[in-house]
């Protein structure tokens, strides 16, 4: 990607004091200029950007342009002087691995652990994304093609190219591919077979933490659960297979049926999350098992599957010789 040229000052912010000329390449193409800018400049607010595009002080080719523009191959892209962020004000990430579940130059997927995020936010400096962007200084382009909520392990699929990540979130909003976790639910799950269609609406808490809720007021939402095992009556094990892909869906869902997902923080019960943090078990048990997509390049279809982690395995054993 390219670099815009900065100096430091003394105020501890650096300034961009003269226009930069940027040559847009394949990598950067098919992005929205407004977008570009935003992840060229980091640290630019929001409305400056807009406000340079707008006045005409960002042009494309020498000419004025839209927020919706979207770069080809070759353009030149004129970025007028901005007062840049520090880059210095925050640690940068560590680098990092994480296992490989497939990789080929169009698309890397690993098996996440649980308790770290997937990006920097929301009180959290940094995530997957940018510890494997710090452990590949060479890679040109990497991006998360869909998320995975912090406390959840399992298969994560990142982009290397742009044109993987366009099919990829082409194909996940047209529905395609098979998408399934593993949850241990409290409760003694009846149906072999089970559809949840409930309608899922975010909301604020007072705190102003984001939650989801069952409302009729929700976008629509579905969930295919298949029962893998019971647990003596008091839990059990089941498969959730994703057909959209909500914020939070499968906890909600499981919850609002009367099951929540054991280690939940933000819907189960905190009873049965201290008894099994007091054993040793303190994540949320959630996990991305099976993946079965076409390729965002190549068309073939992959089967990707991660292993249950050992400390939900040995969960699921001592369950089994309680029960």
């Amino acid at each position: 990607m390219p670099v815009l040229s900065m100096r430091k000052p003394e105020s501890l912010q650096t300034m961009n004091m003269v226009v930069q000329t940027l040559q847009i390449g394949a990598e950067q193409a098919g992005q929205r200029i407004d977008n570009f800018l935003l992840k060229t400049c980091k640290g630019v607010p929001k409305s400056h950007i807009y406000k340079a595009i707008r006045s005409g002080q960002v042009r494309v080719n020498k000419g004025r342009c839209q927020a919706e523009y979207r770069l080809l191959e070759g353009d030149a892209v004129r970025v007028p002087p901005f007062r840049m962020a520090d880059p210095n004000a925050r640690p940068s990430a560590p680098a990092a691995s994480f296992p490989v579940v497939y990789e080929d130059d169009a698309l890397l997927v690993i098996d996440k652990p649980a308790g770290v995020a997937v990006h920097g936010g929301s009180g959290v400096s940094f995530g997957v994304i940018e510890q494997l962007r710090a452990a590949r200084p060479a890679a040109k382009f990497l991006e998360l093609a869909h998320r995975l909520d912090r406390e959840t392990s399992g298969l994560l699929i990142i982009a290397k190219k742009r044109v993987a990540l366009v099919a990829l979130h082409e194909m996940m909003r047209e529905g395609k591919g098979r998408k399934r976790y593993l949850a241990l639910v409290e409760g003694d799950w009846q149906n072999d077979r089970q559809h949840l269609r409930q309608p899922l609406l975010k909301w604020l808490t007072a705190s102003g933490e984001r939650r989801v809720k069952v409302d009729a007021l929700g976008k629509p939402a579905h969930t295919i659960i298949n029962l893998m095992h019971r647990y003596g009556g008091r839990f059990s094990l089941v498969e959730a297979e994703l057909k959209t892909g909500r914020t939070h869906q499968i906890r909600v869902h499981l919850a609002a049926s009367g099951y929540p997902i054991v280690g939940d923080d933000k819907y189960g019960h905190d009873e049965v999350r201290a008894r099994f943090s007091r054993h040793g078990f303190n994540r949320m048990f959630l996990h991305a098992w099976k993946l079965d997509i076409p390729h965002p390049v190549g068309g073939e279809i992959l089967k990707l599957e991660a292993a249950l982690p050992p400390a939900c395995q040995a969960l699921l054993t001592e369950l089994e010789q309680m029960s």
